[in-house]
């Protein structure tokens, strides 16, 4: 039997009930969210389910949301079944105050460095993480800057002059 984006739904939802929720189809991707409290029961179980074999992690990233109140950021999961060559999203929200979650490295070695990267660029913990430490940033740095608590240009800067680039 091929494996559709319905019968993924279906287990998942006869396994977690209603702790996974917020299921959508952009572009024919499955989406779905959980609580970060479950999120590695979530990954075991579409890594062992003998239907379900998401057994590849493609991408692990954060998204910084300043406008939702307590799940500020949230951990985006992109995994793969390679068998039968289909793709879904997972995505857990965690508040900014204390944005931990469990770390997924222990399950796909891929994880190691998207989490290093992830917690470099949005602060996100990863709680059971080897060695969470910046990976592309300076040590020294005491900011994230994929966060959008800063302005993306200097405004008093005179070599940004939109006329200097056509725009005025």
């Amino acid at each position: 039997m091929e494996l559709t984006n319905e019968i993924i739904k279906q287990r998942l939802t006869e396994k977690f009930s209603e702790q996974v929720s917020n299921f959508e189809e952009p572009y024919g991707m499955l989406t779905f969210e959980a609580p970060k409290e479950i999120n590695l029961k979530v990954l075991n179980f579409l890594y062992d389910d003998e239907e379900l074999k998401f057994r590849f992690m493609t991408d692990l990233t954060a998204v910084h949301y300043p406008n939702n109140t307590g799940k500020e950021l949230a951990v985006v999961y992109h995994l793969h079944n390679l068998t039968d060559n289909i793709r879904i999203r997972f995505k857990v929200f965690t508040g900014i105050n204390k944005p931990d979650v469990y770390t997924a490295s222990g399950l796909f070695s891929a994880a190691n460095w998207m989490e290093r990267e992830t917690y470099d660029f949005y602060g996100v913990n990863f709680v059971g993480h080897p060695k969470l430490k910046r990976i592309l940033n300076v040590d020294e740095m005491d900011y994230f800057p994929m966060r959008k608590e800063f302005p993306l240009e200097d405004q008093t800067r005179i070599d940004k002059d939109d006329e200097m680039f056509g725009r005025g």
